[in-house]
């Protein structure tokens, strides 16, 4: 395998170019990297992309088995790969000059700490299905994409579904949309070992076009709704805060929900999730509950109410209504959930006196990350640079923001 240059990582700033020219690029990054003669691989290159995703409503809920409404974006994750024949796998990505390199009959049980963990996890939850002997199914993987990373628009999930897709085809391993996500989901769980819900999987993985995606994370049902881009744009913007916290107190939310349903569960019949325990209860019980549970109670119970409210005025073409609901949607967070920083708040106050702006919330698990913006459709670079020159009137360095349409999901490319 011969090192090639490895590329900056992506920014919202950046306005990517042609897919299919930046997947052909791809490929002959891929071509630098891992030259088939040297590798023993005599098979054409497949590429493939993953997109990332946008949460909309539902912040948090996914698993306390709450409604979300995620949409895919047209950013996401490339990947280029080509099969060999001595049972290794190889992954490598244009972003880190670090290798992984394991044998398929002998993956390790232990992570790598490092970026390899994420398609790593999916390998092993896919190799050992029935198909090809291992020894037949080596393969040297290059990741790279348009996507930023660690701006919460999901570049894991991204990576573990578009793993899965494209092992799935390389393989032929014949599996639904829901077993690719169901495969991406447990290697986040269980091998890089965050404790996420379902909905950043389902929501690149179920993706369509002009829509976003209903998901109730109770029982896993779903739908598609409609989303008029004709009307509005979806715009990201990146407080250029890292989130340093992010799994480390994102795991004691989960963790302090879990202990809000042991105490208030029972007192809702056939509860089954923090979900189905409505605000009044809540309330109700509130001197159960110590201080920091009462506002994570508050917030879930709440943010159900807005999320099953935000559906209908999608629905009836309620934007303004839409709007109110994520700005109230982000005071929850800032004031209830506590996951927010002073930087978001800032972009999420600015973009909500711009006349063009519909509403404006933290987007991710938030310490940090991006704000998602529903705007006007024509006033996006409008609204954009008000933003920006508030945030740099008040920080002095100026946010990358960009604006996104839909996306179809994972598929082959070229």
């Amino acid at each position: 395998m011969s090192h090639a240059q490895t590329l900056p990582i992506p920014t919202l700033g950046q306005r990517p170019g042609e897919l299919s020219e930046e997947l052909a690029r791809h490929g002959r990054t891929f071509e630098a990297w891992f030259p088939a003669r040297a590798t023993g691989g005599g098979s054409a290159i497949e590429l493939y992309f993953a997109p990332g995703r946008v949460n909309l409503f539902g912040g948090h809920l996914d698993y306390n088995g709450g409604p979300v409404m995620p949409t895919a974006i047209d950013r996401g994750t490339f990947i280029a790969l080509r099969p060999r024949a001595d049972g290794r796998l190889t992954l490598a990505s244009t972003f880190d000059s670090a290798v992984c390199e394991v044998r398929l009959e002998a993956l390790p049980d232990q992570r790598t700490g490092t970026w390899a963990d994420y398609p790593l996890g999916v390998v092993r939850e896919l190799a050992a299905r029935p198909g090809l002997p291992a020894a037949e199914r080596g393969l040297d993987v290059l990741f790279g994409g348009n996507l930023p990373v660690g701006a919460g628009l999901s570049s894991s999930a991204s990576i573990c579904v578009g793993t899965a897709f494209a092992l799935d085809r390389t393989w032929g391993l014949g599996l639904a949309n829901e077993d690719r996500v169901a495969a991406a989901l447990a290697a986040e769980r269980e091998f890089v070992g965050v404790r996420c819900g379902i909905m950043d999987p389902h929501a690149v993985g179920l993706a369509r076009p002009g829509h976003l995606l209903w998901l109730d994370c109770k029982d896993g049902s779903y739908d598609h709704l409609p989303i008029d881009f004709e009307r509005l744009a979806i715009g990201v913007i990146d407080s250029g805060v890292q989130r340093q916290l992010a799994r480390s107190e994102f795991n004691t939310r989960v963790e302090q929900c879990a202990e809000v349903f042991r105490v208030l569960g029972p007192a809702v019949p056939g509860a089954t999730v923090l979900r189905d325990v409505p605000l009044a209860v809540v309330e109700a019980h509130a001197s159960r509950l110590e201080p920091v549970l009462l506002r994570r109670a508050r917030h879930v119970a709440s943010e159900v109410e807005r999320t099953f409210a935000a559906r209908a005025a999608l629905e009836t073409g309620e934007l303004e209504r839409l709007g109110e609901l994520m700005l109230a949607t982000h005071r929850s967070f800032r004031e209830l959930y506590e996951c927010s920083v002073l930087e978001l708040d800032v972009l999420v106050d600015a973009a909500a006196e711009q006349s063009g702006c519909f509403g404006a919330r933290l987007t991710g698990a938030g310490f940090g990350g991006c704000v998602v913006v529903l705007v006007r459709a024509g006033r996006e670079d409008e609204v954009l640079e008000a933003v920006q020159a508030r945030f740099e009137a008040r920080f002095g360095r100026r946010p990358l923001g960009g604006f996104f349409r839909g996306d179809e999901g994972p598929r082959v490319m070229g």
